[in-house]
């Protein structure tokens, strides 16, 4: 019989060594090793090791105050950090960044989903466009969030005639993933988790490199009782297996466990919550006219997130084939803490086949949140006053989805807008512009999306904007009731191109709307 690798949670802690690089699954606390982490929190504290360790990350880990990463962000645990977003990984990890404390990068959650599968068959590195004419372009900022970070590991080459970014791989010295059972040969299944991550990735590429892989599970079982074509990561590839206790063992950030993002459910629809004649609703319903018939979509968190509201109030919510980046395909999406998780999905896949599919060209459109946009038609989602927010899948989903609409209210901070019988007032102007000179940070790319011939979209409450050709602004649509000169320019850095400037429709600013159906189908 072959000796159980299971071991006390207190022992994991004890497997790290000093500047080990650790790559860790989770997007929140989904999949996130919480108990390991626990562990070596707690060693560290009564030891002061393990120390100076890498952390690699695809999307931010933690809820934002007291879990996730935060268990390694004590001074001196970490000297450098890799992730795609860090705006749950707490304050203390923002803080060490923004001192310049430690080193850190943010690189596109696609890519550090991706990176691992190149890393487990002993690739240097992987080459993508990906990122080009982004902050992540060595050319711009390199992924380097500070002045304590100046490594190079991004670099742009020539391939076949084309430019290209080349991420190079580290070595991963031990993977943390996750799962819902093992048994006693390490052999683990996922059935109460609401998305894979990319688990398995990470742990052959810990394994190529001579690393080890430390996996949680909520359960251990008798070995010879899973069913083979439910085990997720093989055992030949989990070292050790440490059971996590429940509240150390989140489904989501905000949720325990609902059997309905495990799949094991479908709820009832019913009709979504209407949404209110606010600046939201009215940007949700504009947006909702670029949908096609049976458009493969993805909806980013916040504003976008209305459209599926909309959609199904409007009768067109068939017309939709809903993803998100990590993984669900169709389905409900649920947003706030929650978000990345659906209820009522038709199929849950790896992330990183997600990401092939957006890389290669395969959502329709995208909408996507609009924080900071300027002259160029660049938009920023991921620094906003000298603060690294990160881009997540950003990059990846608006530089390779044929369509992308960008939706967010025309300024931020205290707008005030009311809406009635077909025309818009605006009651109270928002103190933060959105439309600049200059964003903070490129996360999306005006002059990269227009030398591929990217349509682009930027919808307000007010004003509808379009990318040009040559890489600027153009005014489209204006709002019923709306001065061009009083309520748009006055509030913008720069004058867009107005050749041919048109009306909104009415009836988006009409308590009911029901013409999305005829425009669709029109």
């Amino acid at each position: 019989m072959s000796k159980s690798k299971v071991i006390p949670a207190a022992e994991a802690g004890k497997l790290i060594k000093d500047g080990a690089t650790l790559y860790c699954s989770g997007v929140g606390l989904a999949g996130f090793a919480e108990e390991v982490a626990i562990s070596i929190r707690e060693r560290f504290e009564a030891t002061g090791h393990p120390r100076d360790m890498t952390i690699w990350h695809a999307c931010g880990l933690g809820n934002g105050k007291n879990k996730g990463i935060f268990h390694l962000t004590q001074p001196g645990m970490i000297k450098r950090i890799v992730g795609g977003h860090f705006g749950v990984g707490g304050p203390v990890l923002m803080q060490l960044i923004m001192d310049s404390r430690i080193e850190a990068y943010n690189l596109p959650q696609g890519v550090l989903v991706v990176l691992p599968r190149e890393m487990a068959a002993g690739r240097p590195g992987l080459i993508t466009k990906v990122g080009l004419e982004t902050f992540v372009d060595p050319r711009i900022e390199g992924g380097k969030l500070n002045s304590a970070t100046s490594e190079e590991i991004v670099e742009r080459v020539d391939f076949d005639g084309q430019e290209w970014l080349f991420y190079r791989a580290p070595r991963i010295d031990v993977a943390l993933i996750r799962g819902t059972t093992a048994d006693e040969n390490g052999n683990l299944t996922v059935e109460d988790e609401g998305i894979f991550n990319e688990s398995i990735s990470i742990a052959q590429a810990a394994k190529r490199n001579g690393g080890i892989v430390i996996a949680q599970v909520l359960q251990v079982v008798q070995n010879g009782t899973l069913h083979p074509k439910q085990v997720k990561v093989p055992g030949i590839l989990v070292d050790h297996v440490v059971v996590g206790r429940p509240e150390n063992h989140m489904q989501t950030m905000g949720t325990q466990y609902n059997r309905a993002f495990a799949g094991d459910i479908r709820v009832p629809v019913g009709s979504l919550r209407r949404l209110p004649l606010d600046e939201r609703k009215i940007i949700a319903r504009r947006a909702a006219v670029e949908l096609g018939h049976g458009a493969i979509v993805n909806l980013g968190i916040g504003v976008p997130a209305g459209i599926a509201s909309i959609a199904a109030e409007e009768g067109v919510q068939d017309l939709m084939a809903l993803t998100l980046e990590t993984g669900p395909i169709g389905g409900i999406p649920a947003d706030g803490l929650d978000f990345a998780h659906a209820s009522n999905a038709d199929a849950t896949i790896d992330p990183g086949y997600q990401f092939d599919f957006y890389d290669g060209g395969g959502l329709d459109v995208a909408f996507l949140g609009l924080a900071q946009t300027d002259v160029h038609g660049n938009v920023n989602v991921s620094k906003f006053s000298g603060r690294p927010v990160g881009c997540g899948g950003f990059i990846n989903i608006t530089q390779n989805a044929k369509k992308v609409v960008f939706c967010g209210a025309f300024t931020a901070g205290g707008l005030e807008i009311r809406a009635a019988d077909g025309r818009l007032e605006i009651v109270r102007e928002g103190t933060s512009r959105k439309f600049l000179d200059h964003v903070e940070q490129i996360t999306f790319s005006g002059h990269y999306a227009a030398g591929v011939g990217q349509t682009v979209m930027y919808v307000t409450e007010r004003a509808v904007f379009q990318l040009t050709r040559e890489g600027g602004m153009e005014l489209l649509e204006v709002a019923p009731g709306v001065d061009i000169e009083r309520d748009i320019l006055a509030h913008m850095d720069f004058v867009p191109r107005m050749e041919r400037v048109r009306e909104m429709d009415p009836g988006i600013f009409s308590a009911r709307w029901g013409r999305l159906y005829e425009i669709l189908h029109s």
